[in-house]
């Protein structure tokens, strides 16, 4: 019998209490950074998005910052600046909002493709290179990124090479009736959030990391997966399928949704609940935009 260890189960139940019915999609959120990724948030504005970041931190006391990505936001707004100082007559680097263990750029589709760019190294190699120099991250680091639908003004939609470095894109959705009347009664989000204690601690966060890449994943298992990865290759319809590194992540998540759902051993049920997050914002369809993962689980058979 499965049973959730209690600090996961603790971590669910705060961030539950602050963005109400959306367990399936916290639960996704938690996945996401216990399998080292990056995780994009997707949806209309005033939905909980941010916060939903800032519980996240403080749920897994992390240090925080949050970038709002404007059109004329510079790269260098991100990651820091050398400032000369008449004193010393040296310069001296100031750390950006890039240094912290969760970073959230927030709107990140409304600033420039250049600024986003600034953003690729940091999420790939826990570092960044300023004049030559390379500097590593705070570990463990996660961006958090928010975005508005591509339709509304103002945006500029991701690139394929960004998009990528995002393990999994969830969107929340309006709350349902009985959530927005407890929304509309209850109290302020953001002071309950203030209120937060860290349910989870930066050492148990590694330890629970570290025990995701246990989770034990049968030969059978690992059929259905490349089986899920071959079809999006060669189904009609997509132009992109899924790369080496995706399917890595799309493994990666599965044991992670194991772990939270108190397994030792991958089983079918946990790749199909992270794969549509994990792979719908990688493949593009010739006609109707981003891939249906559904029809995609449908059409490969469970070993």
């Amino acid at each position: 019998m499965s049973q959730t260890r209690p600090e996961i189960a603790a971590a669910l139940g705060q961030l539950n209490q602050v963005i109400l019915g959306k367990d399936s999609q916290i639960r996704l959120c938690l996945a996401c950074i216990l399998a080292r990724g990056h995780l994009l948030i997707e949806d209309i504005p005033g939905v909980g998005k941010t916060t939903l970041a800032h519980a996240l931190a403080r749920t897994l006391d992390l240090s925080f910052q949050r970038v709002q990505f404007t059109s004329d936001l510079l790269p260098a707004d991100i990651l820091g600046v050398s400032i000369y100082e008449r004193e010393t007559g040296k310069f001296r680097f100031q750390r950006g909002p890039i240094f912290a263990q969760l970073v959230l750029a927030d709107e990140i589709n409304r600033a420039s493709p250049k600024s986003q760019s600034a953003l690729l190294e940091a999420m790939e190699e826990h570092q960044v290179t300023l004049d030559g120099q390379c500097m590593a991250l705070p570990e463990p680091f996660f961006v958090i990124a928010t975005q508005n639908p591509q339709d509304q003004a103002g945006t500029f939609p991701l690139p394929d090479s960004q998009l990528d470095r995002f393990l999994m894109r969830v969107g929340l959705g309006y709350p349902s009736p009985a959530a927005e009347r407890e929304l509309l009664c209850g109290v302020d989000r953001h002071e309950m959030v203030k209120a937060l204690g860290a349910a989870i601690t930066v050492d148990t966060l590694h330890e629970l990391q570290q025990r995701v890449l246990e989770v034990h994943v049968a030969p059978a298992l690992l059929d259905y997966v490349q089986a899920l990865v071959a079809h999006t290759r060669s189904a009609p319809g997509p132009s992109i399928g899924l790369s080496p590194r995706a399917a890595i992540g799309l493994l990666r998540a599965a044991r992670a949704w194991a772990l939270i759902d108190g397994r030792q051993a991958v089983i079918p049920e946990h790749v199909q609940a992270v794969f549509g997050p994990v792979v719908e914002h990688r493949i593009r369809h010739r006609e109707d935009g981003l891939a249906a993962a559904a029809r995609m689980l449908e059409a490969v058979p469970i070993p």
